[in-house]
């Protein structure tokens, strides 16, 4: 039984007969080159370009051919030649294998809507050939991982699960009063006058990871400290582990993200919230009771 014919091949043969060369189709329409030269030989594309195509291409033929660069094999060019699925599982398998998003990758290897490709893409990956050739994908791209891997995931779990309590410690404290011309004075007791401010303390750049500061900076409103993105390193460290479930990491990234799950994330928002709240409203002489009043009431 003839396979069926990739429906991507017909876009490239239409780019093809318009004068693009190759490698550009294979660039636009996201396949390897080898694939498009596959289709050229099989479909028998020669001749079809028009007259002034082919002019231009015998005067480039006499010109020196620059040397190709290696590139590597991810595998793609197997699945578009693994006549045991239809040519959009071929593609699913592929764009899969990038994005891990099956509804992403059903809608662009079928063409359909969103609503459906929620539906199907799952239904596909529990499919043993369709699921057998994504395995394959992983596989070699396991293989193709460069070294100092290890050094990455370290970083992105030290961002993922930083402290910001670790860079900074704020409470409130008594300060003397400053006038025009120094400390003031109370005019009975001749006693330096205080008042209650709120600070913050940055912890000394010895003590700290500094790999994972984004930014600190002094403004007129006081001085701030961004850390590295977490969501991103999470983002990350999913797709990671996804590709890499033998991963020495994998254990400890679960554990503590169920302690980041528990129900103590919304308290410590709140409180988060209740901090940034006092400092822009600062009360004198306020105590932790008052606040703790108002929360129950």
């Amino acid at each position: 039984m003839a396979a069926k014919k990739n429906p991507l091949s017909d876009k490239a043969y239409e780019l093809y007969k318009q004068g693009m060369k190759l490698v550009d189709i294979a660039a636009e329409l996201e396949v390897p080159p080898g694939t498009v030269r596959r289709w050229k030989s099989t479909h028998g594309w020669d001749g079809e370009r028009s007259e002034c195509d082919t002019s231009k291409k015998s005067e480039r033929s006499g010109k020196r051919r620059t040397e190709k660069k290696p590139t590597i094999d991810d595998g793609t060019r197997e699945t578009l030649q693994n006549y045991d699925l239809t040519a959009e599982q071929q593609m699913f398998c592929i764009y899969y294998s990038r994005t891990f998003n099956a509804a992403q990758s059903y809608q662009k290897a079928y063409g359909c809507s969103y609503q459906t490709a929620m539906v199907e893409g799952c239904k596909s990956l529990r499919k043993p050939k369709v699921r057998a050739e994504i395995e394959r994908l992983k596989e070699i791209k396991r293989q193709q991982i460069v070294t100092g891997t290890e050094d990455v995931v370290e970083l992105q779990m030290r961002i993922a699960f930083a402290d910001i309590g670790n860079y900074m410690s704020f409470g409130r404290e008594n300060v003397q009063v400053m006038g025009a011309f120094g400390p003031v004075k109370d005019p009975d007791t001749k006693q330096y006058l205080t008042k209650e401010v709120n600070t913050v303390r940055l912890s000394d750049s010895n003590n700290v990871d500094t790999q994972i500061i984004q930014e600190v900076k002094q403004g007129k409103d006081g001085v701030s400290i961004k850390l590295a993105d977490k969501q991103k390193a999470f983002d990350w460290l999913t797709k990671y582990f996804l590709m890499h479930p033998e991963s020495k990491y994998r254990a400890e990234y679960e554990r503590k993200r169920a302690e980041v799950k528990d129900n103590t994330g919304e308290e410590i928002l709140k409180n988060m919230q209740t901090i940034a709240d006092i400092l822009k409203n600062p009360v004198a002489n306020r105590a932790i009771e008052d606040f703790e009043e108002k929360a129950n009431e």
